[in-house]
């Protein structure tokens, strides 16, 4: 008996990958790990009642949710914190190790914020789409989805004084998301996968398109989510024992990329950001680390990968 995958909309899954042979990658100074810093900026696109929405956000610090019925004035002001206080304390961090990172930025939270687009820009950070608002992009209809692509382009191009180049959904795309990302023609990477530890290409139509893909494994999410990281020790040692293994494979000819995802509303408050200090000196000291913006391993890996195919 065999299994035949029906035609169905959305990318076809790939099990094979780079297979038993992965690519000898030489990232730029021979570094063993490419480690990419990710701020999802989401905090005043979120579901809100103000905002017109019919329920609360969920994700913040305790597990409790209102009745949708009701505003949830608890959740929206751990949010708030995020806008207010996080985002600084996380950016002052950055700026304090010269270190360049990617914001998966909600086109409507920069708006709500905008000095924090000014930051981005004044820092050289990457703007990469996190779309309009923090959205479900399978519930829109496709016209709606393009509808707001564009809306986020537009909004970000203003706060951040530049387009963005990459694209990320909340938790994951619409079988038409790819499609009308390079049906557009701006982009160059999305990183709506979570199936890989590199770079890799697809083919969208007649275009081949670059997946520079995410990860959920080192995410601040863990401080709030069950079975999840207790301490900002517990945070700083998943992500030293990643950084760790993921050295040795490129020490022995195989290296390879590393995404820590971070929340201002979450890593943003003070004893969680010691642990990203922590992480972040480590990291350093430990020398062929290579600290980067997403865009920076997309062009990196479009301008190289033909060098290092196994």
């Amino acid at each position: 008996m065999q299994l035949i995958d029906k035609d169905v909309p959305g990318p076809r899954r790939d099990f094979v990958g780079y297979g038993r042979r992965p690519p000898e990658v030489v990232w730029p100074n021979n570094a063993k790990v490419a480690v990419n810093l990710v701020v999802n900026y989401e905090e005043g696109s979120e579901y809100a009642k103000p905002a017109g929405d019919e329920r609360n956000e969920g994700l913040a610090e305790i597990n409790y949710a209102l009745d949708k019925k009701y505003r949830d004035l608890a959740t929206e002001s751990v949010y708030e914190y995020g806008s207010r206080a996080g985002i600084w304390r996380l950016m002052r961090l950055f700026d304090e190790y010269k270190i360049q990172v990617t914001f998966f930025a909600c086109a409507v939270a920069l708006e709500r914020n905008p000095e924090v687009g000014e930051w981005i820009a004044e820092s050289g950070h990457e703007p990469c789409s996190h779309g309009w608002r923090w959205s479900e992009h399978w519930r829109l209809s496709r016209e709606e989805e393009q509808q707001h692509l564009q809306w986020a382009i537009e909004s970000i191009q203003k706060t951040c004084g530049e387009r963005p180049l990459g694209w990320y959904c909340r938790y994951g795309p619409s079988v038409h998301t790819r499609e009308l990302i390079v049906a557009e023609g701006g982009f160059v990477y999305d990183a709506d996968a979570y199936n890989d530890d590199l770079p890799y290409f697809t083919q969208v139509g007649d275009t081949r398109h670059l997946i520079v893909p995410y990860s959920f494994t080192y995410n601040d999410a863990r401080y709030v989510l069950p079975q999840g990281y207790g301490s900002p020790a517990d945070f700083f040692e998943s992500c030293k024992r990643g950084l760790d293994e993921l050295w040795a494979e490129g020490e022995a000819g195989y290296p390879k990329m590393m995404s820590i995802g971070l929340h201002p509303r979450i890593a943003g408050q003070a004893g969680r950001t010691s642990g990203l200090r922590e992480f972040i000196e480590y990291a350093l000291a430990k020398g062929g680390v290579w600290m980067t913006r997403r865009i920076d391993i997309a062009r990196w890996w479009l301008e190289h990968h033909q060098e290092f195919q196994g």
